[in-house]
């Protein structure tokens, strides 16, 4: 069973106004419109952010590419800035 939260949020009183007038509309409690209308905005958020890190994460890995100690690589990335 999922536990229910409660979500305060403070409106001035034109915007509640507006709210409760929307929700009269629909014939539903200013609860309910609040409900719905945050699950609304959830459903429009895109989600391809994390999904697409991880596909591109996931073919990043198919890929064999040659590495080196860290050590070696800062020197001869080092010798590559001395001037002659």
């Amino acid at each position: 069973m999922r536990m229910s939260k409660r979500l305060q949020v403070l409106l001035n009183e034109e915007e509640f106004d507006e709210i409760r007038a929307f929700a009269r509309q629909q014939r539903m409690t200013v609860a309910e419109w609040v409900r719905q209308s945050l699950r609304e905005a959830r459903r429009q958020q895109p989600r391809e952010r994390a999904e697409r890190k991880l596909a591109v994460l996931e073919e990043a890995m198919t890929y064999s590419f040659p590495t080196a100690d860290i050590d070696e690589m800062l020197s001869e990335i080092a010798q590559g800035y001395e001037i002659d």
